[in-house]
């Protein structure tokens, strides 16, 4: 990939879509610094998944400061010209809010967003990971984290659809959409080259990656 092209890379899709196996890989792969989302460190979130409603508020907010907390140590990461792949894009943070609050809860979470979001740099390069609901929900069983265990199908699936709404509509960086049903980046470095040379010849705003089975 041409020098410099992107410095600045953000990984995104819903749970079990592999975003931070491929920020990972792909930092690696582009001698950069991977940049992952501590979902381990909001307090709020294993009451989440066992009580939506009443957690998804501070749940929401805990991650909007703590990303945004994470986005301003990259805007000085980026003063230096190394490569930098993230698995989360600020943005999708109200793709969660909209799915989970309503009322006057969301509307302070918007309040707070707007006045939080311009601080946030943005990336040279969003990639959209997608897969089928089945696909989603094995690969979330198979990692086995405590507090997704209580995590349904329906959820997953408006959780999904919820992401795909939200990047048909996405415009705010140059976008490649990715079918990550029949790709394995982490197992598969043939897959992993094939990513990279899709990225580096991306030419159009909004591009599809897809391989067929």
């Amino acid at each position: 990939m041409p020098p410099g092209k992107y410095r600045y890379i953000a990984i995104d899709g819903p749970i079990g879509a592999g975003k931070t196996s491929l920020a990972r890989k792909l930092a690696e792969r582009l001698d950069g610094e991977p940049f992952l989302e501590r979902p381990g460190e909001n307090p709020f979130l294993p009451g989440f998944y066992e009580d939506m409603p009443r957690h998804a508020l501070p749940t929401q907010l805990f991650f909007l400061f703590q990303r945004v907390g994470q986005l301003r140590e990259l805007a000085q990461l980026r003063l230096f010209s190394g490569v930098t792949v993230a698995d989360f894009l600020l943005e999708k943070d109200q793709v969660f809010a909209q799915l989970t609050l309503s009322g006057d809860e969301l509307s302070l979470y918007r309040q707070i967003y707007a006045a939080l979001k311009p601080q946030a740099p943005a990336p040279d390069l969003v990639i959209y990971l997608h897969a089928e609901l089945e696909t989603l929900y094995e690969r979330m069983r198979k990692r086995a984290v405590d507090y997704e265990a209580t995590l349904d199908r329906e959820y997953l699936a408006a959780l999904a659809d919820a992401y795909a709404r939200f990047f048909h509509h996405y415009a705010g960086a140059p976008l490649l959409v990715v079918n990550s049903e029949r790709l394995n980046f982490v197992d598969k470095p043939a897959d992993l080259e094939l990513l990279v040379e899709r990225i580096a010849s991306m030419r159009a705003a909004r591009e599809y990656f897809n391989v067929g089975g």
